[in-house]
């Protein structure tokens, strides 16, 4: 008699790909910027909360094991071990998921890196509706948390052009970061739009007169095949990317919001806190009016599944989006 093995169950909601199908995609592109990186920089280190893996700092582990401190699974120690790092003249960056690192280890941020202004570039993985695994993992509020944290730059890129461009220039930047890190397989976008990431700044990535996306993270790749689909129903659609939360591009966002079409933000987060607020309070200071309609997650704890039935479900699908766009028209 012959038993057969039971068929391991596998499932794609904690850790899945957010690249649609047939898109051109770069694996690890964060551990493999930060190993180049620190293949220049002898003072560069990483940290990981026992996630190496599923950060892709074991790319930087395996190519730097002296560098590499493995703190286990404690997001306040190791955001405290990294404030030393940073004391004594070394470039940390310390990895962990993105809820652990908000809402575990706040204070620790806030007190021990932030309040000195030291150097220390904490990357969050998993940020907002990433992964399936419900509000435990999910960090839907992860910018509302910290935008009010002084001192601190907030970026979120796109692809990844965005992070590869983006870690050499946060190593760089003074004081501490925060970067919401998308992993495993990323999609490659914006190197056909003659794209540059820089700190603090925004780049119109196409231009149109109807109608302007105002996207950051993940949704601006979103955002950019939704402007292409939607000139098929005579929608011409600008998109501006805006890869840094904090500091925000006020200037470029006014110039382009003054232009008198209607302005959609699209951002892979609540809907409180984030973009859509840093861009309404932006034009509210400002004394400019403008049609605003926000595309992000509710206000709302959202449910475990697969990515792209969630991301149809909470209106973060290139077909949700053009369906929203054509309501608001």
């Amino acid at each position: 008699m012959t038993t057969r093995t039971p068929r391991k169950l596998t499932t794609s909601a904690m850790i899945a790909s957010i690249a649609e199908e047939g898109q051109r995609t770069a694996k690890a592109p964060f551990g493999h910027a930060l190993t180049r990186l620190a293949d220049e920089r002898p003072d560069v280190v990483g940290l990981s909360a026992d996630l190496a893996k599923y950060t892709d700092m074991h790319v930087f582990r395996d190519a730097h094991p002296g560098r590499f401190f493995q703190m286990g699974m404690a997001e306040q120690v190791m955001l405290g071990a990294a404030a030393g790092l940073a004391e004594v003249g070394l470039t940390p960056f310390a990895s962990t998921y993105s809820v652990f690192a908000t809402r575990r280890a706040y204070d620790f941020l806030c007190l021990d890196i932030a309040e000195p202004g030291l150097g220390v570039n904490v990357v969050g993985a998993l940020p907002g509706l990433t992964t399936g695994y419900g509000p435990s993992h999910q960090a839907t509020e992860d910018l509302a948390i910290l935008r009010g944290m002084p001192g601190l730059t907030i970026v979120d890129p796109a692809d990844s052009v965005d992070i590869e461009q983006a870690v050499p220039a946060l190593a760089a930047h003074p004081g501490p970061t925060y970067l919401r890190l998308l992993r495993g397989a990323v999609p490659t976008v914006l190197d056909e739009y003659d794209y540059r990431f820089e700190v603090g700044r925004a780049a119109l990535l196409r231009d149109g007169r109807d109608v302007l996306f105002v996207s950051t993270g993940l949704m601006t790749v979103r955002a950019l095949t939704a402007a292409a689909e939607l000139a098929a129903d005579r929608v011409d659609v600008a998109v501006l990317h805006t890869p840094t939360i904090k500091p925000f591009d006020r200037a470029t966002v006014l110039r382009e919001a003054a232009k008198g079409r209607l302005v959609v933000t699209l951002e892979n987060h609540s809907v409180v806190g984030g973009l859509a607020e840093s861009v309404a309070s932006c034009l509210a200071f400002a004394g400019q009016t403008a049609h605003l309609v926000p595309i992000g997650l509710p206000d709302a704890f959202l449910a475990a599944g697969a990515l792209p039935t969630l991301h149809d479900r909470y209106g973060l699908s290139v077909t949700a989006i053009k369906d929203r766009v054509r309501r608001a028209l």
